[in-house]
């Protein structure tokens, strides 16, 4: 009588079990599917806004003597994502200084210190993104200011973390060679925010 207790026990415990288990994997294919169309791509639009810091290397004192100048700028970007790998963008930098600099690819006769005052630098941006973090840009555009403008090439990588509700935190790192004058370097933090789409 107590064996049989004992079986009727155990079988109902296994029944439970079974039932359990089956409970919990009925629900894995919906979680799955979900995960699957979170992840799925739509194409969408990005703002994003950094605090930069440009790096010159040809820049001069006011006495005239090379000093490397470590600026500072914002960056405004908009970029639409329209593969899942592929971008394009308008990144833009705004230095907020003025300085002078050495054109580097004149002649050693040829020599000239130039005056840059607050360079706006857009470049139209294509975009390669390999995961969901990595970026890597390269693209054209000139860099404006009131004495005198340069085109240029911008090459960059960015590294970005999402947030919650479309908002993503990025860190970028960007080399412009302005033609026949002279290149700078910056590093940066910003904020972004995904519009539609996503």
């Amino acid at each position: 009588m107590q064996n049989e207790t004992t079986s009727g026990i155990n079988n109902l415990f296994g029944i439970r079990t079974l039932l359990i288990i089956l409970f919990c994997f009925s629900g894995y294919p919906k979680i799955t599917a979900q995960e699957k169309e979170e992840k799925s791509f739509s194409p969408h639009h990005q703002i994003g806004i950094s605090i930069n810091h440009i790096h010159v290397f040809e820049g001069r004192d006011d006495e005239g003597n090379r000093e490397v100048l470590s600026l500072p700028a914002w960056g405004i970007d908009y970029t639409f994502q329209f593969h899942e790998k592929w971008a394009i963008g308008l990144h833009t930098d705004f230095i907020i200084e003025k300085f002078k600099v050495e054109k580097n690819l004149a002649s050693e006769d040829d020599k000239e210190t130039i005056e840059r005052s607050y360079p706006i630098a857009p470049a139209v941006m294509g975009i390669y993104k390999p995961n969901e973090h990595w970026s890597f840009l390269l693209g054209f555009g000139g860099e404006f200011a009131k004495e005198e403008d340069f085109f240029l090439t911008r090459a960059g990588a960015e590294y970005g973390y999402e947030l919650p509700k479309g908002w993503e935190v990025f860190g970028t790192i960007s080399y412009d060679f302005k033609w026949n004058a002279y290149d700078s370097w910056g590093i940066g933090l910003g904020i972004a925010k995904n519009f539609g789409g996503k």
